[in-house]
């Protein structure tokens, strides 16, 4: 039997959920605030849901930085069992070097199958981007990518060496790319 998504607006309800039985939630704290205290919280209470194989999270202008970016990574690293994500980090100060450390979690989420991230008006940089590129490679189930990088200081360069990239990934049916 399938269990229906949950949806939380608030932090704390969710924190305060029955986080091992959760398998399709839908967290959506647009600005919010939380800060890097707030996503601690968060994605110590995401590595508590073992069966989670369907997330949407919303973290638009959240001021996570590249620390918060960098946990919540590893947070989504250890969802084994996840396999669609979906993760709006619009607006968050996220710089190269926070970016690299998520990318390098991201790359460790081997079932993925669909992923939608949103990454514009951050500063990512050329070297993000690289780092986002090296990531996707490594998502060998990946069937559906939606990516936005969209005003993050990547040259022009590097945007190419992302698309050739997103282009090469063998089992991709369905994308959409904005760099």
């Amino acid at each position: 039997m399938k269990q229906q998504k949950k949806y939380f607006k608030n932090l704390e309800d969710f924190l305060n959920s029955s986080l091992s039985s959760h398998t399709d939630i839908e967290i959506r704290l647009p600005q919010s605030q939380i800060g890097e205290l707030g996503i601690s919280n968060l994605s110590s209470a995401l590595v508590k849901c073992t069966n989670l194989s369907n997330l949407t999270l919303d973290l638009y202008q959240n001021q996570i930085g590249d620390q918060g970016v960098q946990i919540l990574g590893s947070a989504l690293a250890n969802c084994s069992q996840l396999k669609i994500l979906s993760l709006d980090l619009q607006h968050n100060q996220i710089h190269e070097l926070g970016t690299q450390g998520f990318c390098t979690s991201l790359a460790n989420c081997s079932n993925l199958s669909a992923l939608v991230l949103r990454l514009s008006f951050n500063q990512i940089g050329s070297e993000g981007a690289q780092s986002l590129g090296t990531a996707l490679i490594k998502l060998r189930n990946i069937s559906t990518l939606k990516l936005n990088i969209l005003y993050n200081q990547v040259s022009q360069g590097q945007r190419w060496n992302l698309i050739k990239k997103i282009f090469n990934l063998k089992k991709l049916v369905a994308k959409s790319i904005y760099v």
